[in-house]
């Protein structure tokens, strides 16, 4: 049985406190018939065995995609397929932010209504989820009925909670990031094209306005010491470790109250504040709840945890951490609900050394990327190079070479040279193995051995600290030193011996024990290889594990151990004849 409810449901199942002041009497559209009070619980309950849950941030549809929104969907699938490769069940919720006074400009340029244009957008964000080869669960749209009557709820309980209330607000907005920004925290810049100077955010470099309105406010101030706690208790919870410091010191400077809404005469496209049709909820607020709203908020008692929440990880990119790191744990204390446990701030990709950005043009494609190289080719190089601390720029030379040396010409090349040759065979050089036929090891096999031993576990560590790219490092490590050992030991030139030369029967059987000893460790590392890439190439590492003949019952994290299958060797697939057979073929282009 499904463990989201509905909203009828979920009022008639809750008891409400007896403090529970509700002056103004909201009830969420679908439940209008029911004239019981909404109740309140927390989310403290002992927690049961919950999914794995991970969540992108939701895309603004003001424009269409770039290859920065295509790095956050594949960093964030990495990570859930990590976590299935572990045997673990995972959930992850993707989707579409459509509302604030970007959409509704952008709407009114294009001369579209504003939720035809966000249809429009929308699908082309769903589209690349498929092209990615994105494993999401959800795909959440803030226009949604689900998500509009879990912010109204949410709303509801804020303000029962005293939480929220009608103030005047004067000061510096920002259209383009949707926000508020303090007198500290702005600056007079000048545009170099034009000579125009102008008030922009120190954050992120983008124009504000002075407004002056009426609008409702959170107390958000009332929540520094409490934050301030939670960090401290929670020290893990924004990655990397430096912007947790930025975070702790942007709270520690002090807290103003947060303006949640604008007048309707401002802002028509979005969310109306529950019994007040003249107010619209403030994006920021409306956009961050969509992760609890796929998670089945709000809750039935005791089924809290069944659909995921709290978040095991957010993967955000780094100029939305105020939101995600102060505003959003602030919205979920206020209501007694767990934050989520880790939020996960990646840098951006940069283009000619400047910032990617829809407004400027500046922006790379990622559909025409994806037609140009390849799925799985653009998921291991923007995993491979993108960054998590320092921007990573972007080229198609990048992409080519990091193909040529990491795809083609190291496991592409590994794969043909195990696989391809007549002079040996895999399936023979692992039943050896079986029967305890090897040889004694030399200094160079014991290398591979201890080297493949570490293997699972080193990779392991990085995506522990929720570092996928260092993590792949360490996987092409292995596959640069599997190439090494081969070379070393040149098992064609031991076969090539025993054609040509005069040999009894003993001493050739010996140089083909030497030459499945070799073959053996080689296939180990590129089952081993072939399974810890699962997460990154998924078809890709399949064709792998399909040439070396593994089953598809042995392709889990505890199977990516020395020795522990003995039963593959003959390929499920071509192995190919030629370079354009291969796994990673030339590619047509090189830039």
């Amino acid at each position: 049985m499904n463990p989201r409810i509905s909203l009828p449901a979920l009022r008639g199942a809750l008891r409400p406190r007896p403090e529970s002041q509700l002056g103004n009497g909201w009830v969420c559209q679908s439940c209008r018939a029911n004239s019981q009070p909404w109740a309140t619980f927390s989310s403290s309950r002992r927690s049961l065995e919950k999914p794995y849950y991970i969540t992108t941030p939701i895309f603004y549809v003001n424009a269409a995609p770039h290859v920065g929104h295509l790095y956050t969907m594949v960093l964030t699938d990495i990570l859930k397929r990590w976590q299935v490769l572990r045997g673990k069940k995972a959930i992850l919720c993707t989707g579409t932010d459509e509302h604030g006074m970007k959409i509704q400009q952008a709407a009114a340029q294009a001369k579209t209504p504003p939720k035809e244009f966000c249809d429009l957008t929308a699908e082309t964000f769903k589209t690349l989820a498929k092209r990615a080869g994105l494993s999401n669960d959800h795909f959440v749209r803030t226009t949604d009925e689900d998500h509009k009557e879990a912010v109204q709820y949410f709303w509801h309980m804020l303000k029962e909670r005293e939480y929220i209330y009608e103030s005047k607000h004067e000061g510096w907005y920002c259209v383009s990031d949707e926000t508020y920004y303090p007198e500290s925290a702005i600056e007079k810049r000048l545009d170099p094209f034009t000579g125009r100077t102008f008030m922009a955010s120190q954050e992120t470099g983008k124009e504000v306005e002075w407004t002056s309105e009426a609008n409702y406010h959170f107390r958000l101030s009332a929540f520094q010491d409490r934050l301030l706690e939670f960090y401290k208790a929670n020290p893990n919870f924004v990655v990397p470790v430096s912007r947790m410091h930025d975070v702790v010191r942007w709270v520690s400077e002090g807290l103003e109250d947060l303006s949640i809404s604008r007048p309707v005469e401002r802002l028509t496209w979005g969310i109306r504040v529950p019994d007040d049709e003249s107010q619209t909820i403030y994006v920021w607020l409306d956009a961050l709840i969509n992760y609890i709203t796929k998670a089945g908020y709000p809750w039935a008692p005791g089924q809290e945890h069944a659909l995921g929440w709290p978040a095991d990880v957010q993967v955000i990119g780094k100029d939305i951490v105020r939101f995600h790191c102060i505003y959003w744990p602030a919205f979920l204390l206020a209501l007694d609900i767990q934050a989520p446990k880790q939020i996960l701030t990646h840098a951006h990709w940069t283009l000619g050394h400047q910032k990617m950005a829809k407004s400027t043009g500046n922006v790379v494609n990622p559909f025409f990327a994806i037609d140009r190289y390849g799925v799985d080719a653009m998921r291991y190089y923007l995993a491979h190079d993108g960054g998590i601390t320092d921007d990573s720029n972007y080229g198609n030379q990048f992409v080519v070479e990091r193909y040529k040396k990491g795809l083609q010409g190291g496991l592409g090349n590994l794969v043909s040279r195990i696989t391809r040759p007549k002079i040996w065979n895999v399936q023979d050089a692992v039943r050896a193995a079986r029967d305890g036929k090897l040889v004694k090891v030399n200094p160079s096999t014991e290398r591979q051995i201890i080297m493949l031993e570490e293997l699972p576990q080193k990779v392991s560590a990085k995506m522990e600290e929720l570092n996928p790219g260092a993590a792949l490092h360490k996987i092409m490590d292995a596959v640069y030193e599997t190439n090494r050992f081969l070379q070393l030991n040149e098992p064609w030139a031991l076969a090539k011996a025993i054609e040509e030369g005069d040999f009894n029967r003993g001493m050739a059987a010996q140089l083909r024990t030497k030459i499945d000893c070799i073959v053996y460790h080689c296939a180990e590392a590129t089952r081993i290889i072939g399974i810890l890439l699962q997460p990154y190439m998924p078809a890709k590492a399949a064709q792998l594990l399909d040439m070396l003949g593994v089953d598809e019952s042995k392709r889990m994290f505890d199977d990516a151990k020395l020795g522990v299958d003995y039963n593959y060797g003959t390929p499920k697939t071509s192995v190919g004849r030629n370079a354009w057979e291969g796994l990673f073929p030339p590619l047509p282009v090189d830039t």
